[in-house]
């Protein structure tokens, strides 16, 4: 459910999504309202649903995930029952870190984090175990020029 935002609220989230370990003191501080009042703003932005949970964001390097694999799938059974035994099949790997369902040429998008090509292998072997599928293409990325989990807030709902 989106709620409207005001300034306060979009740079409340704009410092929270740079850095999710900030105090309502330290937010208070930068946006120019005093504790309390800061503490309130953000607990009723979690309540709302706009503040999903807050995480630590790993370097994916650092943890020898050096390789992204772009996943697009093709399938020729579009059943209920064929989705969700996919879906059960993905959500259950670890390395697919996301799943989409798209419109157009491809049916699925999964995102694919691993230390190299030999892992994605084993990655694809169980997932072509698990149901059939018309088709499958990997594309791995040579270079990330941009990744970020902020999300562009002037779309949202306004208060002012």
């Amino acid at each position: 459910m989106a709620i409207n935002l005001d300034r306060l609220d979009r740079r409340i989230l704009e410092l929270l999504q740079r850095d999710g370990s900030l105090t309502a003191t330290e937010i208070a501080d930068r946006i120019g309202l005093s504790k309390a009042p800061c503490w309130r703003r953000i607990q009723r932005l979690r309540e709302a649903g706009v503040i999903a949970r807050t995480v630590a964001l790993l370097d994916a390097r650092s943890l020898n995930l050096g390789t992204t694999v772009f996943v697009t799938i093709r399938t020729a059974d579009h059943s209920a029952a064929w989705m969700n035994k996919f879906i059960r099949a993905v959500r259950d790997m670890p390395e697919v870190t996301e799943i989409h369902r798209l419109s157009g040429d491809a049916d699925y998008l999964l995102r694919v984090i691993v230390p190299d090509i030999g892992a994605y292998d084993a990655v694809y072997k169980s997932l072509i175990a698990a149901c059939e599928l018309l088709d499958v293409s990997a594309s791995f990325s040579l270079e990330t020029i941009k990744h970020t989990t902020e999300l562009p807030l002037r779309y949202a709902p306004s208060s002012e």
